[in-house]
């Protein structure tokens, strides 16, 4: 596949990834009242690779629809383990005047051991969890998120396939979670393995109590 095939691929990935965001988030008052709220919002995007979605993320959560002279911030802070892929992501994203970006080369299971993080986020953002990649790591990433979350704060996921989207959102509620809402991608673009595509669910939890 050649770079723009892939580039205009993953911009229509991300066209439907947003309208999934946006349809998703009306069924959560909470959520909505974060979107549209007047302070500043601490947006964590966990185990982001490349980043391809930072600035889908910006527009559902930060930039969009801002009123003139509404100084409101984003605060959007991209973690994964992989050095390139967050080194490419530092470099085509550097925010604007209602976002700030950062990029951190880490372990999402050691969210603890990064000072520079903020102390909790109010929204937790991980597209495509791997939880087939190895339950007892994302367990514990999973376990990590809630602990980061703030008040009401929201964890966000969306999966590649049906089952492991399930077994998911199991091991989350075992970890401390509770579902708000779930949602189908009704326009998901399928990909090459059966029964995989991308962005194929989305779901919103929060910390149980």
């Amino acid at each position: 596949m050649d770079h723009s095939t892939h580039r205009l691929l993953i911009e229509g990935d991300m066209r439907r990834l947003e309208a999934l965001l946006e349809q998703t988030a009306r069924s959560d008052a909470e959520l909505q009242r974060k979107i549209l709220g007047k302070g500043d919002l601490q947006l964590l995007d966990l185990a982001c690779g490349a980043c391809h979605e930072a600035n889908t993320l910006a527009r559902v959560f930060g930039s969009s629809e801002r009123e003139a002279g509404d100084n409101r911030k984003m605060q959007f802070v991209g973690l994964d383990v992989r050095a390139r892929e967050i080194a490419e992501a530092a470099t085509r994203f550097t925010g604007d005047l209602h976002s700030e970006f950062s990029f951190i080369n880490g372990d999402a299971t050691k969210l603890d051991s990064y000072k520079q993080l903020p102390g909790a986020f109010d929204v937790i953002f991980m597209r495509h969890q791997n939880l087939g990649d190895g339950k007892r790591t994302w367990e514990e990433i999973y376990h990590k998120a809630l602990e980061k979350l703030s008040p009401n704060g929201r964890l966000i996921i969306t999966s590649y396939f049906d089952g492991e989207h399930e077994a998911a959102l199991d091991v989350i509620e075992n970890q401390g979670g509770e579902l708000l809402v779930t949602e189908a991608n009704e326009t998901s673009r399928r990909l090459d393995i059966p029964g995989k595509s991308v962005d194929r669910h989305l779901a919103i939890l929060k910390r149980k109590g």
